[in-house]
């Protein structure tokens, strides 16, 4: 099991968090990042099991939560870009969950630079991709604001899985709840489609993972994105798993560290 550093740097004049624990060969190390409403917590089994690096995307977890900063894709896209930067890291094998996604903006514009990919119960960078409930309510003007504001633990507690719910709530202030309001706000569903129209320019080799109960996206989108990008790409669906499908099956994580390591 790979031991597990912090890391804390500025980085544009804010500061930047992020998890690291040592890769066994020579190969790209691993970049995980998280989604909404998460940080780079969640990845810490997967790091013990790979290493790599787990960094706090803006407005989430340790890192900057500034309102002026871009909670968009393209925003989240330049932030990758200048995190490898900070690190020293040319290559990487990407896996993304959730919001994650929008790490996709930056390897559609650098694919070179992805050795290999994983989506996991990706928000869809893809055409016809409708809402959830509470994405429909974030996304709502006023009504967003207050349904921020009622995110206390005992509501965390009936929305989240259990193992989510400290890890959430520890770091759910007013910049992360912000982030979170404008991100969902910027995501009409023509810039999703926009944000993924070269998904096919990624030529690694991909796994879309995906639990088959997913309450917030369909499972119909792990074919789909995997459909997009091109034949170099698999996907799965795991029975009983969902959204966050490691936490009810954890063969997930030897299945994702299964994959990374062809």
């Amino acid at each position: 099991m790979a031991t597990i550093e912090e890391h804390s740097a500025e980085l544009d004049g804010q500061p930047v968090f992020w998890r690291s624990a040592p890769t066994d060969d020579d190969r790209a190390p691993v970049l995980y990042v998280h989604g909404v409403p998460t940080n780079a917590d969640i990845w810490t089994p997967f790091l013990e099991r790979t290493g790599g690096l787990a960094v706090d995307l803006p407005g989430f977890g340790r890192s900057g939560k500034r309102g002026d900063l871009d909670f968009s894709v393209p925003g989240y896209a330049r932030f990758v870009k200048r995190f490898l930067e900070l690190v020293e890291v040319d290559r990487v094998r990407l896996v993304m969950e959730d919001w994650g996604s929008a790490a996709l903006g930056w390897a559609q514009r650098e694919p070179e630079r992805v050795e290999r990919l994983v989506l996991i119960d990706a928000v869809p960078l893809l055409d016809g991709y409708r809402w959830h409930r509470w994405a429909r309510i974030w996304r709502t003007p006023f009504l967003g604001e207050l349904a921020m504001g009622l995110s206390v633990k005992p509501v965390l507690r009936r929305v989240l899985p259990r193992e989510l719910v400290d890890l959430v709530a520890d770091h759910l202030d007013q910049g992360t709840q912000r982030a979170i309001l404008r991100l969902y706000r910027w995501a009409d569903p023509e810039r999703l489609v926009e944000a993924g129209a070269n998904l096919a320019s990624i030529d690694a080799p991909a796994l879309v993972l995906w639990g088959e109960r997913d309450p917030y996206i369909p499972p119909s989108f792990a074919g789909a994105y995997a459909y997009a990008l091109g034949p170099r790409a698999v996907y799965e669906t795991l029975p009983g798993a969902g959204h966050w499908p490691w936490l009810s099956n954890p063969g997930a994580i030897d299945r994702v560290a299964d994959f990374l390591d062809r």
